[in-house]
């Protein structure tokens, strides 16, 4: 930890410069043959060899050796207005140059054009994703990005992908991207959806990682702690854009961490939460911190080219192979502090 910690100061002050004014704010067999207690080789290749098949254990995220995970890596876009990105090329790029330990496919199921009129498309390209990640040896979260709950097509396409895929020790579900605050509550509304889920997933899949979102997009991780999920392997995720969610969320994260729940950031952004604006050094770096110091994976929003402070690509950027002047003071920033985490991680 203080290894990582030290890189990301490093890093920190490397792109201060780049951080005033608007322009420089820069199972197969896992679980089946290796129990908790086992050693697993800490310089292996990848890591999945490194980590195995993740779990909750004791409000933490672990591998199979037993000890907290924590992955960092990049969301991809709404998967029908950005869909370059949903490819092998992109995936191999974000695994080989920019290191990370996780991809997020954010599947669209809601908006015009999304996987609620073309399924079998949406489909295929979470498919893309997820073995582009296997043949890597990271991790991928398949993300049903909603905000309102569409059960019977959640259910249909979260459970092919466990038919699919449910064998593999890098597949982690996210069944619902970010509930809205109006009208929505979580006993009521947003657990009885999650619990069906589960019990979707559970029945082709029995033990990869699920991972819950909560109402106000999924910023009401306490009040989900006073009535938690019921089943094994379940996370919960915490949404936040750093120039918009400060200590408050924090504080709040913290209390449902108290209550036990375990904490996965599957979607963060450096700018404010309209996806847009200067990125905050500060705030960033705070959220940071506070991340690795509770062994919380996150993964920040999101690999696009659209013209928007947290886009990590300028427009008409290609599918692969990225020089500094592809990149936006966003997508330099990520870059450097992901490379920066990875070779603390050896």
């Amino acid at each position: 930890m203080h290894g990582i910690t030290k890189m990301f100061a490093v890093v920190a002050l490397l792109l201060a410069g780049c951080a005033s004014g608007s322009d420089q704010q820069v199972r197969q067999s896992w679980q089946g043959e290796t129990d908790l207690g086992a050693s697993i080789d800490a310089s292996a290749a990848t890591p999945v060899e490194r980590h195995g098949a993740l779990s909750v254990r004791d409000g933490k995220i672990v591998g199979v050796h037993g000890e907290p995970v924590t992955l960092r890596g990049m969301s991809l876009f709404w998967s029908q207005w950005a869909p370059q990105y949903y490819s092998r090329e992109t995936v191999d790029w974000l695994a080989t140059d920019w290191k990370v330990s996780g991809v997020r496919a954010a599947i669209a199921a809601t908006q015009q054009d999304s996987a609620l009129t073309h399924f079998d498309r949406e489909l295929e390209k979470a498919s893309t994703v997820i073995e582009a990640a296997e043949a890597n040896g990271i991790y991928v979260i398949v993300d049903w990005h909603a905000h309102q709950a569409y059960p019977e097509q959640a259910e249909a396409f979260l459970t092919e992908i466990a038919r699919r895929y449910g064998h593999l020790p890098n597949l982690i579900y996210e069944p619902f991207n970010e509930p809205l605050r109006e009208g929505v509550d979580w006993s009521r509304d947003i657990k009885p959806y999650h619990q069906r889920m589960i019990a979707a997933i559970r029945a082709v899949d029995p033990d990869n990682l699920i991972i819950a979102g909560s109402p106000s997009w999924s910023q009401d991780v306490d009040i989900a702690a006073t009535d938690p999920l019921v089943g094994d392997n379940i996370g919960y995720t915490l949404h936040y854009y750093a120039a918009t969610h400060k200590d408050d969320l924090r504080k709040r994260a913290d209390t449902a961490r108290e209550k036990g729940l375990a904490l996965m950031v599957t979607e963060f952004g450096l700018v404010e939460a309209n996806g847009d604006g200067a990125i905050d050094l500060a705030s960033s770096n705070a959220w940071w911190d506070w991340a690795e110091a509770n062994d919380i994976s996150w993964f920040n929003w999101s690999i696009t080219d659209k013209d928007e402070g947290s886009a990590a690509l300028k427009p008409g950027t290609p599918p692969s192979g990225w020089t500094d002047d592809d990149l936006t003071p966003s997508g330099k920033l990520l870059r450097a502090r992901l490379r920066a985490a990875a070779e603390a991680d050896r």
